[in-house]
């Protein structure tokens, strides 16, 4: 094949190939394939340096380090548009009555038609093709005169270099695309042919998985002792840093998208261009023409569709791919926008919609320790009250050491704090360089600020712990909640309200003070009447009777969950075995490995937790002790059974414990390594399942026959 024809097939099918990949997100060729085409073409061009054009694909790469920016006059402004402060549902009214009033609508007109779309946090950039061909891309600058940012704009895959005529698609049921035959799609095939020049408006932006994994090379380097390298603070900043690099190769690393929203110059209908009549209409010739279009962008009529699209899309916020801070609604008809105008050098028919700030600036005042109820030692930055992510921020999470030490979070720094939704505010960043002389390193205390125990930080964990256990003011009001739970010491009513007016009253301060609650001090409680309290003291009572399992549970020891609590009571068969034995010792016993084994010889060295032990004893706790176990004694280890459906006589917990007590491991699902699965009335999938694998089926009878004849 003559050498012109084969480069302009390579380059069809590496644009085809790259607009499937970035643009649709649908790739047709695996990477592999196309790297293979992308090296033919390289090697074809270095062959014949005569057919390397700007638009082929190897010129994505980049030139070497640019001198600077040149200046860019935009020969259409590139104009801000106005914002509303309101954050409600009134910010879309107002909006909407301003446009009704400006345009002279009565009470009876029709509801005016407007697009919808995200106000994305990036860097705006003007796109300008002639015949086609990207020929400049430039930055906003002040609107009039922005900077030439070409070399590093065509780094990004999404941007394309040359028009393509294409039929939008969208996804089907089926995960595959289709062509989307519709008058919007024949419109943009037929009568929106690629204008002699193009100016396309648009955001480039940071994913925050892309934001994510740069900043984790950035710590590789850093802690490969890179002293240049540094993270970086949020994906807006981080987006337009790259745009702006003089090294496109650097702004290649770091990954860029781009989403289009609007249009600059473009040549007139009456010289060749489209003839659009609504904005809607530029959307889809500009994803007919091969740009990426937010899926997010929607059409809206009247005040109330605006107001639902505010909430839909803050609703969604945090779940979003990238950042945005609003929305932006734009009247539709480009008719209406040219009657309505500008004012100030902002267009009447649009308005930016905010959400509340998600980052401010602040300083932090102090930092506190917080005591969770495992024990867990968190730094907390105590703030400047500041106004972010809708409400007042006074505390962000530092987290753990390693994570504030790595920040380098300290008192008196100015700091970048973010709240996203529901999440926890966290500082963000530290702007070092206003830092007073002098400030100290943040570490952790060596004993726990509540209860003067030792702090420990278990190998291989970031997180620093308060050894102190059952002991801990701190850890008082969960623990007591673990203890009272169902699957531990199961203490009908001594729920979450009850026990905060406990521990606040000072009624309550350790485990074996819930044993000395009596009915007057209880009914005394607000909304606890005599028989509430009569049934509270009831239960307590009643808790008494337990099993050696159950109580371990019970006392919350670290990585001590249920079913290692049951093998723990198992394998040493009485309480005092297992609080001396050494950490050898409980390795021995099935499933449990050296985390578990120091947590539980840690805990009952501790002579506070075994004196709580104790005491929980004296009140009348107790439970049938046995000897330790042997193999012999757990005839179903290495068994695995799953239970499903209703049993005629035992509970499902009441057949799980006596399968234990054999030795079997009881699963919650089924699968290849499952030796049983117990099914009764009304199983479900897990039996379809089992009988698919061809499992072991029994219904009570037959597991009750095996335990007997296992035993």
């Amino acid at each position: 094949m003559n050498p012109s024809t084969e480069a302009e097939r390579l380059r069809a099918a590496l644009n085809q190939a790259a607009h499937q990949y970035y643009t649709l997100d649908a790739p047709e060729i695996p990477d592999a394939e196309y790297d293979k085409l992308f090296q033919q073409l390289q090697a074809l061009e270095a062959a014949h340096p005569e057919l390397l054009t700007p638009d082929s694909p190897t010129q994505r790469v980049g030139a070497g380090v640019l001198a600077g920016f040149s200046p860019v006059r935009h020969r259409v402004p590139m104009l801000s548009i106005r914002t509303e402060t309101d954050t409600t549902a009134a910010g879309a009214q107002a909006f909407d009555a301003r446009i009704r009033r400006e345009l002279k609508a009565g009470a009876d007109a029709p509801a005016v038609a407007y697009v919808a779309e995200p106000k994305f946090d990036g860097l705006a950039i003007n796109l300008r093709y002639e015949d086609g061909l990207l020929v400049q891309a430039a930055t906003r600058g002040d609107g009039e005169v922005g900077e030439d940012v070409t070399q590093n704009i065509r780094t990004i895959g999404q941007i394309p270099l040359r028009l393509i005529q294409t039929v939008p698609t969208v996804q089907t049921s089926a995960g595959q695309l289709a062509l989307l035959e519709d008058d919007e799609a024949a419109t943009a095939r037929g009568q929106w042919p690629i204008p002699a020049v193009l100016e396309v408006r648009g955001e480039v932006y940071m994913r925050r998985d892309a934001f994510d994994a740069l900043n984790l090379r950035q710590r590789e380097k850093i802690a490969a002792g890179d002293k240049a390298a540094k993270t970086f603070i949020n994906p807006r900043n981080t987006a337009a840093g790259a745009v702006r690099q003089l090294d496109p190769g650097i702004a290649r690393q770091r990954p860029l998208s781009f989403y289009a929203y609007g249009l600059g110059e473009i040549s007139p209908a009456n010289e060749g261009g489209p003839d659009f009549s609504t904005h809607w209409q530029v959307l889809q010739a500009l994803k007919a023409w091969g740009f990426p279009v937010s899926p997010l962008i929607e059409q809206a009529r009247g005040a109330e569709d605006l107001v639902s699209y505010h909430q839909k899309i803050a609703g969604a916020r945090d779940e979003l791919p990238f950042d945005i801070d609003g929305v932006v609604y734009k009247v539709d008809s480009l008719d209406l926008q040219r009657r309505l105008g500008f004012v100030s050098r902002e267009p009447r028919w649009a308005v930016a919609h905010k959400y509340p700030a998600q980052e401010q600036l602040t300083t932090v005042q102090a930092i506190d320790i917080q005591v969770g109820r495992t024990g867990k030692l968190t730094p907390v930055a105590k703030l400047a009250p500041v106004f972010v992510g809708g409400v007042t921020v006074t505390n962000a999470t530092l987290h753990n050491e390693l994570e504030a030490r790595r920040k380098d979070v300290r008192v008196g720094d100015t700091v970048i704090v973010r709240r996203a939704g529901d999440v926890i505010p966290e500082v963000v960043a530290v702007l070092a360089d206003k830092r007073a002389p002098g400030a100290a390193e943040f570490t952790m205390p060596a004993t726990c600020p509540v209860c003067g125990s030792e702090v420990v930080r278990e190998e291989g964990e970031a997180d620093h712990r308060c050894t102190g256990g059952l002991f801990c003011a701190a850890q008082r009001k969960e623990a007591m909640l673990h203890f009272a739970s169902r699957r531990a010491m199961d203490i009908e009513g001594l729920g979450d309200k009850l026990v905060e007016q406990l521990v606040e009253s000072g009624a309550v301060k350790t485990l074996p003070d819930l044993y000395k609650l009596g009915v007057v001090s209880l009914a005394a409680l607000d909304r606890m009447a005599q028989k509430s309290a009569q049934n509270i003291v009831d239960a307590l009572q009643k808790s008494k009777n337990t099993n050696l399992g159950r109580f371990l549970f019970a006392l919350g020891i670290r990585h001590v969950g249920e079913t290692t609590a049951k093998d723990l009571a198992r394998h040493f068969g009485n309480l005092d075995a297992i609080m001396s034995a050494s950490t050898d010792q409980l390795l021995q016993v099935p499933d449990v490995g050296p985390i578990v084994a120091t947590s539980v010889h840690t805990f009952f060295e501790q002579a506070h937790n075994r004196e709580v032990v104790e005491q929980l004893r004296a009140a009348g706790i107790k439970w049938e002790e046995g000897a330790p176990s042997s193999a012999a004694m757990r005839p179903l280890a290495g068994k695995t059974f799953v239970l499903t459906g209703t049993f005629p006589t035992l509970s499902r917990e009441q057949a799980k414990e006596m399968l234990e007590a054999a030795g079997a491991k009881v699963a919650g699902s089924v699968s290849k390594k499952t030796h049983y699965v117990v099914a009764g009335a009304e199983a479900g999938s897990k039996l379809d399942k089992a009988r698919e694998l061809g499992l072991n089926i029994l219904d009570e009878a037959e597991m009750l026959a095996l335990l007997v004849d296992k035993t």
